[in-house]
């Protein structure tokens, strides 16, 4: 799968719903109860980072929820993006981009979401074949500003923005031509997570599915 159709996938994915859950799962026991009500709420594409050792069980879990897409976040190496596509992830996000985790998501077919942060680094990423990116750390790299000025010279590129996004500001952020859908992690807070609170998450996930 060339960067060019990875890109084309994960632009797709992100056009389903104007935002994506960022989770960090300790817990793999309540992983389908967690996608349902995301996914029943309006937000079916889904990143599991790899920060927690339940995170790939959390993955296997989700991956079995009917209407979802999960993806796995902060994969950094080529071991991380086969164990990801293993467990039955659908893409990868990264904050970043190498051409070594690039070349070993185009020979095993995962789709990959890069993070880029700079002109520079949009350039470099749009050299190796991917226009659909990851704009991280979105608030401390300058926010919806700094997006709306990439526009202008490098309108090739579509933007997921990553990091401090939260329900107030994500409007600014979905209101720029180049941005397709925003990650944020407000909508399934740690505390309703671990009470199993779905009633709330799946309300959160149907304001955030009203966002665009």
């Amino acid at each position: 799968m060339t960067p060019e159709q990875q890109s084309h996938k994960t632009r797709a994915l992100c056009e389903l719903a104007p935002v994506i859950p960022v989770l960090v799962v300790g817990d793999a026991g309540c992983a389908q109860g967690l996608a349902t009500a995301l996914v029943s709420g309006g937000l079916p594409v889904l990143e599991v980072t790899l920060r927690t050792p339940a995170a790939l069980d959390v993955i296997r879990a989700m991956a079995q929820v009917p209407g979802g897409h999960v993806g796995a976040g902060t994969v950094l190496t080529p071991d991380d993006a086969k164990r990801a596509r293993d467990a039955g992830a659908s893409f990868a996000v990264s904050p970043g981009l190498t051409e070594r985790l690039a070349r070993a998501c185009e020979d095993i077919g995962l789709p990959l979401l890069p993070g880029a942060a700079t002109a520079s680094e949009v350039m470099r990423a749009m050299e190796l074949g991917y226009s659909m990116l990851k704009f991280f750390p979105a608030e401390a790299a300058g926010g919806a500003k700094s997006l709306r000025s990439l526009a202008g010279p490098l309108p090739q590129a579509s933007f997921c923005p990553t990091g401090g996004v939260t329900l107030q500001n994500a409007p600014d952020y979905l209101a720029l031509p180049n941005v397709v859908c925003v990650g944020g992690s407000w909508i399934a807070p740690d505390a309703d997570v671990a009470a199993g609170d779905w009633a709330a998450i799946r309300g959160r996930a149907h304001a955030a599915a009203a966002l665009r």
